[in-house]
């Protein structure tokens, strides 16, 4: 580690201080409605409410028919008729979204029990990840998760996957402030609840639990607002109004007109035939109100929604409330995440420039040895076979993609390393850079030294470079090698340099944690990238031509949000920076000014989490229906 530190941590007294003040490492779980709150809430709906009141009215009329005009029984049908159909369309939709809910409930679920090294009264511990607090020094490890805020006080090599909350897979924490990103979404030396360890190890302490934690408050603001009522909510209530209003004006106009021709038609009527004459006329205008309501038209609504439910759940698509089936046929801005979104999420290699490997083939070539050991033996990824078909990276996603081409080569990268005696071994750490191996190779014979990381560096290093001309010294050769990184950065690719040194002798390659007295020969560069989705671009098109507008939200940065931009087809060459704003900008533009420069906005980059609550929020008050997608 960068600075060899004794910990105490917290004492026992010290722990129940600091719950005390800063509470425990929960997440508060939103307030559940009972199962009757939910069902009396379907009555909301103002279609069903008009039913309701032609229910009584209807009941009133079947009751002066059975009883003051001596009808039979059947009367009584319509009112039941009525009855039906209100709690048919009301228990459809009731259950669904009850099924639905208890789905999310699993979903939701938090595992508060696992387990975190802590370091207390000066000694290391293990505890459930609740009963961590503020203050608490905490250890982590290769695939450990982050169990709340924190400041890093040592890393080696350590790279955190914050996808859970910004996108992005790997991002690369440091305590050495020279090293700090400073266009990074969160500070290099903080690392998140949620997050977790996919390379290196560190230490940290505790700075925020619970609710305060930046997980907390995502997790808070993204609790559905039941306020927000959809399109199609807000058309059932201006159908409801317009068939109050037809149905009231019209049986209003009956009763003034029957009393009209009552009273010019009759003199001096008797009051008992008065007061049943204006009662019959009231039992018209009644029924008048209720054969205009619709009875069917709940339930044909609930059955197409329930419906739409039960075909998106087919699709691994669970929806909570039943009206957001309709509302995102109503969508007209998406606001998506990059990462396993538009992209794979799938480091992959997208180019080798191996330049002196002839036929870009590995056999009978002594280079070829050296590339394809190089690549496995440098290296602490692996690969999970368990799904033969798709192969899953464990570690750092950058070295899997390596491991993953070379066996897209036919190559066994297991046999590579487990064949080649490690002997010594910096591992890639963001304050050198880079990675470097020396083994004993079985396919060379003598000890090799393997070097990979940032390719700038890593020629830095080298004194020769390995080209299709021969060997070129590396000073030469520089301005063509920068000229190729500049043309795979520009289309958001990460690159890595390769170089080798083969020992004859035991003379030592590393001093203090660096190479030392090396003479390596630089042979290639790959250019590594998350390729988009291939259905991504059509995709856009088609939302594009339909006039619902599309707007990147991530936490990379904003020149590879511009080109991924670019490669699905939103961002186009007469855009500019009005069409482009960072996390920071954003965070520091009042709402006023959003709301003039939002329509404009293709791509907010080094977003958090918080300010796509925000976007969703200013462009709702625009007008528009806004749908989110993505992992972060």
């Amino acid at each position: 580690m960068e600075q060899k530190q004794v910990y105490i941590g917290l004492t026992d007294e010290q722990v129940a201080e600091s719950r005390r003040l800063h509470g425990g490492n929960v997440l508060t779980p939103p307030q559940k409605k009972s199962v009757w709150i939910l069902f009396l809430e379907k009555f909301n709906d103002p279609i069903i409410r008009i039913l309701l009141i032609a229910l009584l009215l209807s009941v009133a009329v079947s009751v002066y028919e059975f009883v003051g005009l001596g009808h039979g029984a059947e009367v009584f049908f319509e009112p039941v008729g009525i009855f039906v159909a209100v709690m048919l369309a009301t228990a459809v939709g009731f259950f669904f979204e009850l099924s639905a809910n208890k789905k999310f409930d699993i979903l939701n679920q938090v595992n508060d029990d696992i387990p975190v090294k802590v370091i207390r009264n000066g000694n290391i511990c293990e505890i459930s990840k609740k009963d961590v607090v503020v203050g608490d020094i905490v250890v982590l490890e290769l695939g450990e998760e982050v169990p709340a805020d924190a400041v890093l006080l040592e890393s080696v090599s350590l790279q955190i996957n914050e996808s859970t909350l910004t996108g992005e897979p790997v991002v690369s924490k440091t305590t050495v402030e020279a090293d700090f990103d400073s266009e990074a979404t969160y500070p290099s030396n903080e690392v998140l609840r949620g997050t977790t360890v996919v390379d290196g190890h560190g230490v940290c302490r505790i700075t925020a639990v619970g609710d305060a934690t930046e997980y907390g408050k995502v997790y808070e603001g993204s609790q559905i607002q039941n306020d927000t009522k959809t399109p199609l909510n807000r058309q059932l209530d201006g159908l409801g109004r317009l068939i109050s209003y037809i149905s009231y004006t019209i049986a209003g106009l009956i009763i003034v007109a029957r009393l009209v021709l009552f009273f010019t038609q009759n003199s001096s009527p008797a009051w008992t035939e008065t007061a049943t004459y204006i009662f019959q006329t009231l039992m018209i205008a009644i029924t008048l109100v209720v054969v205009s309501v619709p009875e069917g038209l709940p339930m044909s609504i609930v059955l197409s929604l329930a419906l739409s439910m039960k075909r998106m759940l087919a699709t691994n698509n669970l929806v909570r409330k039943m009206h957001a089936c309709e509302t995102m046929g109503a969508v007209s801005v998406i606001c998506t995440d990059k990462t396993g979104t538009l992209t794979q999420n799938q480091m992959q290699v997208a180019q080798t420039d191996f330049w002196a490997l002839e036929d870009k083939s590995f056999p009978g070539s002594e280079l070829g040895n050296l590339i394809r050991e190089g690549i496995a033996v440098n290296s602490t990824a692996f690969l999970d076979m368990t799904d033969g078909q798709k192969p899953k990276v464990i570690g750092n996603p950058t070295e899997g993609a390596l491991l993953l081409w070379l066996k897209s080569q036919g190559e066994n990268y297991l046999e590579l390393r487990e064949s080649a005696s490690v002997v010594d071994q910096l591992t890639f750490s963001t304050e050198r850079k880079y990675m470097a191996t020396v083994v004993d190779s079985p396919l060379i014979g003598k000890k090799v030294l393997y070097v990979k990381g940032a390719p700038e560096i890593v020629l830095s290093e080298s004194n020769r470079v390995l080209t299709e001309k021969g060997i070129l010294p590396a000073s030469e050769y520089k301005t063509a090698v920068d000229e190729q990184l500049l043309a795979y950065q520009s289309q958001a690719m990460r690159t890595l340099g390769f170089a080798y040194q083969i020992l004859d002798d035991d003379k030592p390659c590393f001093s203090e944690g660096r190479l030392s007295d090396v003479d390596l020969t630089f042979i290639g560069i790959v250019a590594i990238s998350d390729p988009v989705r291939e259905d991504v671009p059509d995709a856009i098109r088609s939302c594009l031509d339909a006039g619902v507008n599309v707007k990147i939200v991530t936490g990379d940065t904003p020149g590879t949000a511009r080109e991924i931009g670019r490669q699905i087809g939103l961002w186009l060459p007469s855009d500019t920076d009005r069409n482009l704003m960072t996390g920071v900008e954003f965070a520091a533009t009042s709402d006023e000014e959003l709301l003039q420069r939002l329509p404009d906005i293709k791509i907010i980059s080094r977003a958090r989490p918080m300010d796509k609550e925000r976007l969703v929020r200013l462009l709702q008050k625009l007008g528009y229906v806004v749908a989110v997608t993505g992992d972060g």
